[in-house]
C-alpha cells in the first residue's frame, strides 16, 4: 500500500492557545501531519521549545528585537530563522505547505492570510478579525485564486460540518450558541465593578487573554456573527444567537424545510481543529466524549444585549458594512488593551467602541489600503476616547 505523504502545515500564532492546542493534534498524529512554519510575536521562550521538538522547516518571529535570542537557541538545528512581518508573509507563501492554520490575534493576520491565499494555500481559519476586517475582499481572493477555508472556531467547525451533505438545500438560519460568559447572571450595577481578574475567568472554554474578554463582553460572538456573513453566504438576518451556557451544542443549521441540524460535542478546541486538518476524513481521536447520563439539561436562552452591547454594535457593523466592521474591531482592540491595564472599565469599553464607529469616515467599498488606513485611524481615535475617561 502506498505510503501517505504527511500534510504540511504552517502554524500562524503557534504560542498562542489554538496554537498550541493544534501542535498537541500534529504530536497526536505523527503519521498524517508534520510542521512545516512556527511563527509568533513576542513569546521567543515558547517559540523556542516548539522549535525544538517538532523541528519545521522554519520559524519566524514578528518582533525582530528578539531575532538574535531565536537565531543563537536554533543554531544547532537545521531550522531556518527569520523576523518580521515581510518575512513572515513570504515564508508563509512555501511551496511545500499544505495548510496555513491562522491562529494569530487580531488585526495582525490579516496581511499573512491574504498572502497565503494569493499563493494557493488552503486556509484553516481561526483568526475571525480577518473576515471581520475584511470580509469582502477575502471572498474576493478565496474565489479568484481557488482557495477553500475550513473553520476552526468550534461554532464555525460546526455549522460547516451541519452543512456537509447539504449541498443545494436552503439555509433558513444559522444559530450561534454562546455560552454566556462569565457574568451572565451579574446585573448591570455588578458589570460595573468588574475586574480584570473576573473577566479571564471563562467558565468553559481555556482562551488567550484577549479572546476571553470578547467573550465575557460578547464582542467574541458578534465577530463570530460576521464571520458567518462571509464564510456561509448568509444575510444578516439569517444570523441568530442563543445562550446555551453548557456549551455541548456548538451551532445548528435550521433549513427551509424547517429541519434543523445540530452538532454536538465537548468544548475542546482540539476537535475542530482537527476536523480541519483531516477534511473530508475524520481522524480517530482519544479526547473526552459527551456522557448523555452525566449531560442531562440542555438550556436555551437569549442574549441580553442591554448589559451586553457589543452584539448590537455587530450586527450594526455587518448591516452598515464597508469598512465599519474594520473600525469595530480596531476600537476593540484598542478597549480591551486598555481594560487588560486597568485603564478602562468594563461597561466602558462598547461606550469607546460606539464613538469610535460614529466618527470614523464611512468608505462604501474599500480597498486593502482603505483597511490599513481605516485601521489606523480608528485606533487613533479609541485611544483618544479612552484617555480621556
Amino acid at each position: 500500500m502506498e505510503q501517505r505523504k504527511k500534510k504540511q502545515i504552517a502554524i500562524l500564532g503557534s504560542t498562542g492557545s489554538i496554537g498550541t492546542q493544534a501542535l498537541e493534534v500534529i504530536g497526536q498524529n505523527p503519521d498524517l501531519y508534520e510542521v512545516y512554519l512556527l511563527t509568533a510575536c513576542n513569546w521567543v521562550e515558547a517559540l523556542i521549545a516548539q522549535a525544538r521538538r517538532f523541528q519545521p522547516e522554519a520559524v519566524v518571529i514578528a518582533n525582530e528585537a528578539h531575532y538574535p535570542r531565536l537565531r543563537d537557541a536554533l543554531e544547532d538545528l537545521p531550522v531556518k530563522v527569520y523576523a518580521g512581518e515581510e518575512a513572515l508573509c513570504q515564508v508563509v507563501e512555501s511551496q511545500p505547505i499544505d495548510l496555513v492554520l491562522t491562529a494569530m490575534v487580531g488585526y495582525a493576520g490579516l496581511k499573512p492570510t491574504i498572502h497565503a491565499i494569493r499563493a494557493g494555500k488552503p486556509i484553516a481559519l481561526a483568526n475571525k478579525e480577518t473576515l471581520v476586517v475584511a470580509g469582502e475582499l477575502i471572498n474576493e481572493l478565496t474565489q479568484q485564486y481557488r482557495v477553500p477555508v475550513l473553520p476552526v472556531d468550534s461554532e464555525h467547525s460546526a455549522v460547516f460540518q451541519c452543512l456537509v451533505g447539504e449541498a443545494g438545500n436552503a439555509v433558513e438560519k444559522v444559530i450561534l450558541t454562546a455560552s454566556g460568559g462569565p457574568f451572565r447572571n451579574c446585573t448591570w450595577e455588578e458589570l460595573q465593578t468588574v475586574t480584570r481578574q473576573q473577566a479571564l475567568r471563562h467558565p468553559k472554554w481555556n482562551m488567550g487573554d484577549k479572546i476571553t474578554i470578547d467573550s465575557a463582553t460578547f464582542m467574541n460572538k458578534g465577530f463570530e456573527v460576521i464571520e458567518a456573513k462571509w464564510l456561509f453566504g448568509l444575510r444578516p438576518d439569517q444570523i441568530e444567537v442563543v445562550v446555551h451556557p453548557q456549551v455541548m451544542i456548538h451551532s445548528m443549521v435550521q433549513f427551509e424545510d424547517g429541519s434543523l441540524k445540530a452538532q454536538l460535542g465537548m468544548p475542546d478546541m482540539r476537535m475542530p481543529i482537527q476536523y480541519a486538518f483531516s477534511y473530508p476524513d475524520r481522524v480517530a481521536s482519544a479526547y473526552d466524549r459527551i456522557d448523555f447520563t452525566q449531560c442531562t439539561s440542555l438550556t436555551f436562552e437569549p442574549p441580553d444585549t442591554t448589559r451586553f452591547r457589543n452584539l448590537t454594535l455587530a450586527y450594526e457593523a455587518m448591516n452598515r458594512g464597508g469598512n465599519v466592521p474594520c473600525v469595530l474591531n480596531a476600537a476593540n482592540e484598542v478597549v480591551v488593551a486598555a481594560f487588560l491595564k486597568d485603564r478602562i472599565g468594563f461597561l466602558a469599553m462598547s461606550d469607546v467602541v460606539e464613538k469610535t464607529m460614529e466618527r470614523v469616515d464611512y468608505i462604501r467599498a474599500p480597498r486593502y489600503e482603505d483597511y490599513v488606513a481605516t485601521d489606523e485611524v480608528a485606533r487613533r481615535i479609541a485611544a483618544e476616547l479612552v484617555a480621556a475617561l
